[in-house]
């Protein structure tokens, strides 16, 4: 429910800024830790110009948590540094259920969206720094 409220709005802000719909692809994990070997992968493929890792942890009683988000965020950062087009940690890391919502919510926080909108100026930013031009 979260993940996919997440998507949508990201996937609606895209097509607000002008992507067609065959520009957006959609492709999805078991859970946040799958995110950063999914990201390497598929980032390989020089298929993609960006890409947006839509997750979402939510805090339990057991250190759980802190395993998945910490290796989600570690091995998003790592694969960004690593690869040649810019990764978007769209992870949300929430205390509860109501939390995640909150932030999903298109009427509300709109996380989505601002995962999106963080992929177009990254996007621009090495669009217009590219190899062929200098720093």
């Amino acid at each position: 429910m979260v993940t996919g409220q997440l998507e949508r709005s990201a996937r609606e802000r895209l097509l607000e800024a002008g992507l067609g719909t065959e520009s957006i692809t959609a492709l999805y994990v078991p859970g946040a830790w799958d995110l950063p070997q999914a990201a390497l992968t598929i980032a390989d493929t020089d298929r993609y110009d960006v890409i947006i890792a839509i997750g979402c942890v939510i805090r339990g009683e057991t250190a759980h948590f802190d395993y998945v988000a910490g290796h989600a965020s570690d091995g998003l950062g790592r694969v960004a540094l690593k690869v040649g087009i810019p990764i978007v940690f769209g992870v949300l890391t929430t205390d509860d259920a109501g939390q995640a919502i909150a932030r999903a919510d298109p009427h509300g926080a709109n996380k989505g969206a601002e995962f999106a909108e963080a992929a177009l100026e990254m996007l621009t930013l090495y669009e217009s720094h590219g190899d062929d031009q200098e720093s």
